[in-house]
Order: structure tokens, then sequence, then C-alpha cells
């Protein structure tokens, strides 16, 4: 009897550290994602206001609408000259929505994956101009509806073509790099349908592609270092 009972207490205290184990690690990972900068709530992130940029708009026009110095505009967008194009999206300096958009705030699109697809858009394109971030991230959107291409976000990042990543920054580890803030908001208005590539496929630095093939390809347009292509 009373080595029975010793057997008991001791599974009894088995079950107790195992459920203290797993406290432990769940306070852990609740730790981590509330002190992480890409851990914050998709409620807590800042939706920067934007504008897409009408036929017969000039940025002088749009600081005049907006109240805002043209110079302020050019440095928030990395604008190198006062040029815009019909489609071009720009970030309004100094303002912001009280809330995200209802695709993002209903769940529509996880938390993971508009993350996943910013810092796609920080590691490719960090330098570009806003409209070639947003760019970037049309891309992947395109791809995901597209046939032929793998149909979530985080496949058609993480895809390989005979054994090669095809996006750079996941074979360099530099999609593991925090995004900032443009970036993100460069994911949001690619997730609410912002396309200044008109459906590009694919993207790539003339300067720098060692690819052959990729320049064959018909190209839609040219948005700052990148060109923006789509399928034969």
């Amino acid at each position: 009897m009373g080595s029975r009972l010793i057997k008991i207490a001791g599974l009894v205290t088995i079950l107790l550290l195992l459920q203290g184990v797993v406290a432990l690690q769940r306070g852990y990972a609740g730790e981590m994602i509330a002190g992480s900068p890409g851990g914050a709530e998709l409620s807590d992130m800042r939706h920067l206001a934007c504008y897409t940029v009408r036929p017969g708009d000039t940025l002088i026009s749009i600081a005049q609408q907006f109240d805002l110095p043209v110079e302020r505009i050019m440095a928030v967008n990395k604008l190198t000259g006062s040029t815009i194009n019909p489609g071009d999206v720009l970030i309004l300096p100094d303002r912001s929505y009280s809330s995200i958009p209802s695709v993002i705030s209903r769940g529509a699109i996880s938390r993971e994956d508009l993350l996943l697809l910013a810092r796609v858009i920080h590691a490719e394109a960090r330098g570009e101009s806003f409209t070639g971030q947003v760019a970037v991230g049309a891309v992947i959107l395109n791809r995901v509806t597209s046939p032929g291409f793998p149909k979530t976000i985080r496949e058609v990042v993480y895809q390989k073509n005979k054994h090669i990543y095809q996006f750079s920054p996941v074979a360099d580890g530099s999609i593991n790099l925090e995004p900032d803030e443009t970036a993100i908001n460069a994911a949001i208005q690619a997730l609410m349908g912002c396309d200044p590539t008109n459906g590009a496929l694919f993207f790539y630095n003339p300067r720098t592609a060692a690819d052959r093939w990729i320049r064959t390809l018909p190209v839609v347009t040219r948005i700052g270092n990148h060109v923006f292509a789509t399928k034969a």
C-alpha cells in the first residue's frame, strides 16, 4: 500500500513539474512577443497615411492639397527628383490613420504574413522609394494569385527553383532583418491591392542581376533601381 502511494505521489509530482515547464515556456514566449519590435500586435502598428498619384498630379499640387512641404514629401518617400507618375504611392509625412485596414484587422491576413512580406520588402528594397517598396510587395502577391506559383505568401517567399531560392535575401539571411515602419506600411499598401507594377511577376536590378534568363522577360515598368517584368 505504501509503495503504491509513493508511486502515485511520484506521478503527481511529475505532472506538476511538466505543467510548470509548459507554463514557463508560455510565459517566456509571451515576453518575447511583447518585448520584440517584430512582435507588436497589428492593432499597435502605425498605419501611415498614403496618397496614390492621379493623372495631372504634381508634387507641388499634392503638397498644397495636404499643406505639406514638397521637400518633406520627397525626403520621406526617398524621391531623388520631382517627377511622379500616376499609380505611384506617396507617404503623407507625419500623418497616420487611427486604425489598420479592415482586410488585416478582420483576420483576412495574418500578422505573420504581413511581417514576412514586410521583411522581404525591407531586404530587397529598403533603399528604394516608397512606391518601389510597394512594388516589390505587389510582385509577391501577384505570384500568389498567378498559375505556376505557390498559393501562399510564405510558400512564394521560400520557393526554390533547382535548389536555388527565388529571392536572394532568403539565401543570404537578410530576410531575417527587422523591417522598419516604411516596409511594414508598404506591405499594408500591397495587401490593400495597390500595385504600381500593373501585374509584374518578376523584378531585378539590371546592374547586379547575373541571371540572363530574367533579362529576356517582357518589361512592364521600371521603378527606381528595379526592372519589373512578366512572363514571356
